[in-house]
């Protein structure tokens, strides 16, 4: 592929509008998969540090 300019490669023959979407459209495909899996740990970090929080103030109420 041979372009004279940045416009001509931009607009791709035409079909700019469909190659440029389908870039963002996987761009945003793998950074959701990257972000995901970062967001549930954290989460779920979070839900076991409280339940154990929890667990162990409820021992202490016990024994007290």
């Amino acid at each position: 592929m041979y372009f004279d300019s940045i416009g001509e490669f931009v607009e791709m023959g035409g079909h700019g509008l469909y190659v440029w979407s389908a870039y963002a459209v996987a761009a945003a495909v793998f950074a959701w998969n990257v972000a995901a899996p970062v967001v549930q740990r954290r989460g779920f970090l979070r839900r076991q540090a409280r339940r154990l929080r929890r667990e162990r103030s409820e021992r202490q109420q016990v024994g007290a």
